[in-house]
């Protein structure tokens, strides 16, 4: 038998999907308009870069208080 005349297997998890996406068309598009909400933002650089510059260095033991000498 020819390695490209073999059964084609699919996992049950990817038969899952399959059914899933065939009872509901719109499934994928709905994934995708909440990962825009969620995830896909676009960032601005420059406040970016001022976030990172406004950061304070913690001091080791957060507890802590400051000797004043």
């Amino acid at each position: 038998m020819s390695m490209f005349n073999r059964p084609h297997y699919t996992s049950e998890i990817t038969d899952f999907i399959d059914s899933l996406k065939k009872k509901k068309p719109s499934l994928e598009a709905e994934q995708r308009a909440g990962r825009a909400l969620l995830w896909d933002k676009q960032l601005d650089r420059s406040l970016q870069a001022e976030y990172g510059e406004a950061k304070v260095a913690q001091q080791p033991y957060v507890y802590q208080t400051q000797a004043t000498k």
